[in-house]
C-alpha cells in the first residue's frame, strides 16, 4: 500500500511539472489530489446605498379651512395612545362633550394592554406634539365626523400649531413620516397620498419602527409586556402566564407587595399584589414603598384568598441586566389612596372594552364591579361609624387583628380588616380602642370570604374623628 501511495505521488508531481511547461490537463483522480489555491480575502463591506433625497412631506401638507370637510378646534380631554386621542367638543357634536378621535391612515404600535415595541415611543410623540400646541384642529375625510368600525371612535386627522408658528401641522402625517405607524392607510384619505410616501420614505430611510433596532422603551424578555389595568380586568386570559408591568408599590406586608397604576382612560388606578417569599439583598432595597418597579413574575390564582396574585419573581445580583429580573424604575413616589364615597365602593359599576384574547386585537364590553377594579389599590374612606369588631383568637400569628363592621350615614356597611395593631408599649390595639368611634382609614382594596373590604397595616391609618 505505501509502494502504491509513493506511485501516485510520483505521477503527481511529474505531472505537475509537465502542466506548468505544457499547459496540459490533468486527469480528474489527479485534478481532485490537488490542494485548492488559497483564495484571496474577499471586502466583507456591504455596499453604500444611496437615499433618495429626504422630503418634508409634513411641510407639504396644508389646512384649508375653507374646504368642505368637517372641522373643529379642540382641547385635549385624554391621551390614550399614539393613534387615539380624546378630545373636548361641544355638546352639539357629542352629548358627552367628548369626541374619541381615531387617527385617520395612522396604526401605531400598542402603548396599552399587551405593549409592542415602538408603542410608547409613538405614544410619548403625540402627547408632547399636542401638550405644547398653541391651537389643535380636527378635520374629517368628509362633511361629516364618521365613525371607526368599532362605532366608539370617529375617524379624524389631527393637526396642531406648534407655540410661536403660525401655520398647522399634519399630526397623523408626522407619525407616519416618523416611523412610528405600522401602516398608511387608503390613498384615497384626503391626505392618503402623502401619508403612502411618507411611509415609503420612513421605511426607506429605516426610521423607529422600521429601523431593526432595539426599543429602548420595550421588555425584550420571554414574558407577556401588559399594563395593570389589562392584567386587573383580564386576569383568567393571564393564567400560569409570564408577565412584565410597572407600577408603584405602595404597601408591603407579610412577603407581598401592592403594586398599583394610574389608568387616564378610566380615571381609575389598577393594582395587583405580588408575593415575593422570603429574600434578602438587593431585591429588598428595589420593592421598598414609593419605588416605581418594573415587575417579572407568574400569574396565578391563589385558592387561599380567592384572589389573583404574582410570584416567582427575582433578582440576579449576579446579572444585573438579566430581562427576567425585577427592575427599579424610580424612587419618591406616594400612594394614591383615592378618596372613595362607601356607595360608589359598595354598588359601583364600570363598563369597558376589554380585550377578547392576547392574540388579536378583537375587544368586548364587559361591566365590572368598582371595587374588583380597584383591588390592591390603596384607598381611604371617611366617616365610618364602628358598629362591632370581631377579633381573631384561634392560637395563631394573627390573633389580635380585627375586622370592623361600620355603617355609614346613609346606612351602608363597609368592612374594615386590620393586621395585627400594637401600641408604642408593644401592647395590642382591641376593640375597645375603636368600638362605637367615628374614624377615617387609609388601606389597600382586599377581598375576602365573597366581599369587598379595606385592610388596614398601621394604626396610623386609622383616625378616630
Amino acid at each position: 500500500m505505501k509502494n502504491v501511495k509513493r506511485f501516485l505521488s510520483f505521477v503527481l508531481l511529474l505531472c505537475l511539472t509537465v502542466g506548468c511547461f505544457s499547459g496540459c490537463e490533468l486527469p480528474d483522480f489527479l485534478q481532485s489530489l490537488i490542494p485548492e489555491a488559497p483564495t484571496e480575502p474577499q471586502d466583507t463591506e456591504p455596499p453604500i446605498v444611496e437615499l433618495p433625497e429626504w422630503i418634508d412631506f409634513v411641510e407639504q401638507a396644508k389646512l384649508d379651512m375653507n374646504s368642505s370637510t368637517a372641522k373643529l378646534e379642540v382641547t385635549v380631554k385624554l391621551f390614550v395612545d399614539g393613534d387615539t386621542t380624546h378630545f373636548f367638543v361641544p355638546e352639539s357634536i357629542s352629548a358627552d362633550r367628548t369626541l374619541k378621535a381615531r387617527y385617520i391612515a395612522v396604526n401605531t404600535p400598542e402603548s396599552t394592554g399587551q405593549i409592542e415595541e415602538w408603542g410608547k415611543k409613538a405614544s410619548n410623540f403625540t402627547r408632547e406634539k399636542l401638550s405644547n400646541a398653541e391651537s389643535i384642529m380636527i378635520e374629517s375625510n368628509t362633511d361629516q365626523w364618521e365613525r371607526d368600525s368599532s362605532g366608539g371612535r370617529h375617524m379624524a386627522w389631527v393637526w396642531y400649531k406648534p407655540k410661536g408658528e403660525t401655520e398647522y401641522r399634519n399630526l397623523n402625517l408626522e407619525l407616519v413620516q416618523n416611523g412610528l405607524s405600522l401602516a398608511s392607510g387608503s390613498t384615497t384619505d384626503l391626505y392618503g397620498n402623502l401619508t403612502q410616501r411618507a411611509y415609503t420614505q420612513a421605511k426607506q430611510y429605516k426610521l423607529n419602527a422600521f429601523s431593526g433596532q432595539p426599543d429602548p422603551d420595550f421588555y425584550y424578555g420571554g414574558q407577556i409586556q401588559t399594563d395593570l389595568k389589562t392584567l386587573r380586568t383580564n386576569t383568567a386570559l393571564f393564567e400560569n402566564k409570564d408577565v412584565v408591568f410597572d407600577g408603584i408599590i405602595v404597601r408591603n406586608n407579610s412577603q407581598t407587595v401592592y403594586v398599583e397604576s394610574y389608568d387616564e382612560e378610566t380615571d381609575m388606578y389598577y393594582g395587583m399584589n405580588v408575593y415575593y417569599g422570603y429574600t434578602s439583598g438587593e431585591i429588598d432595597n428595589i420593592l421598598k414603598v414609593g419605588n416605581e418597579v418594573r415587575i417579572v413574575g407568574n400569574v396565578q390564582y391563589w385558592e387561599g384568598g380567592g384572589t389573583w396574585q404574582v410570584t416567582d419573581i427575582h433578582y440576579s445580583a449576579f446579572d444585573p441586566d438579566d430581562p427576567e429580573n425585577i427592575k427599579l424604575l424610580g424612587t419618591g413616589h406616594v400612594a394614591s389612596n383615592r378618596v372613595t364615597d362607601p356607595d360608589t365602593f359598595l354598588n359601583g359599576k364600570v363598563t369597558l372594552n376589554v380585550p377578547k384574547d392576547l392574540e388579536s386585537d378583537e375587544t368586548e364590553e364587559k361591566t365590572f364591579d368598582y371595587a374588583h377594579l380597584a383591588l390592591s389599590t390603596s384607598i381611604r374612606m371617611e366617616n365610618l361609624y364602628v358598629k362591632s369588631i370581631y377579633t381573631t383568637n384561634n392560637g395563631g400569628d394573627n390573633d389580635g387583628a380585627m375586622t370592623f363592621t361600620c355603617t355609614t350615614a346613609d346606612g351602608q356597611t363597609v368592612d374594615v380588616r386590620t393586621t395585627v395593631l400594637r401600641k408604642a408599649d408593644k401592647t395590642l390595639y382591641t376593640k375597645d380602642d375603636f368600638l362605637n368611634k367615628t374614624i377615617s382609614v387609609t388601606g389597600i382594596v382586599d377581598y375576602f370570604s365573597g366581599d369587598y373590604q379595606i385592610k388596614v397595616f398601621s394604626a396610623k391609618n386609622i383616625e378616630i374623628q
